[in-house]
């Protein structure tokens, strides 16, 4: 049969490939949306002075930043920890919160925040292709009328792309400084960057910064 003979040659894969990176983008967006982001626990208090990420960065913070007690929730905030209004808790290395998946962007989802990024970003742009490979222009009303949806879903495709493709952009370079978005953006007015000597106390090195945050 033809769909045989589809198979045998591997014109059945592509498909296939692009179906199950649709479904690895939907499981990994309610994944980053649905999980906990590093919510600071009350019951953490006393474990929070001692974290793996502080006992990276004491030496390079200055000793008189002392842990503050957040007015909102009343935990007692771990280094670059922030509280979130509308998640209503602090977050540990608190990125942003992201309206897309309606959820913070934290210590614990982060590097899947970056998977799904990334994954979004190759089904995107092997969408646009497939949209385009199926667009042949003509200068005629009865082209444009048949062919509108399929013209407007390819504009669609490429601004979701180009945001995806920035946003992604941004995150890596942001990993590869170790820091956070929130950082990046109100650096004037965080206590432990301001009394800091260096411009980014937490840069370790690309290499290094990548590595602890991925692995």
């Amino acid at each position: 049969s033809d769909l045989q003979k589809q198979e045998e040659r591997g014109e059945l894969l592509q498909p296939l490939i692009f179906v199950l990176l649709v479904l690895c983008s939907v499981l990994l967006y309610f994944k980053v949306s649905l999980m906990d982001p590093g919510f600071v626990k009350s019951e953490e208090e006393a474990k929070a002075g001692k974290s793996e990420e502080q006992s990276m960065v004491i030496p390079q913070v200055p000793s008189n930043i002392k842990m503050r007690r957040c007015g909102y929730c009343m935990v007692k905030q771990p280094m670059r920890a922030k509280h979130c209004q509308l998640c209503q808790h602090c977050v540990r290395r608190y990125d942003h919160h992201c309206p897309w998946i309606e959820n913070c962007v934290g210590e614990k989802n982060h590097p899947l925040f970056i998977a799904y990024l990334s994954v979004q970003l190759v089904v995107l742009l092997w969408g646009g292709h497939v949209a385009w490979s199926g667009l042949y222009f003509e200068q005629s009303w009865d082209w444009l009328q048949h062919n509108i949806l399929l013209l407007m879903s390819f504009l669609l495709i490429v601004i979701f792309t180009i945001v995806v493709l920035l946003l992604l952009i941004s995150h890596l370079y942001l990993i590869s400084c170790n820091t956070t978005t929130w950082e990046f953006m109100s650096h004037h007015r965080i206590s432990y960057l301001q009394h800091s000597e260096l411009e980014n106390p937490f840069d370790q090195g690309v290499i290094l910064n990548l590595w602890r945050f991925f692995c």
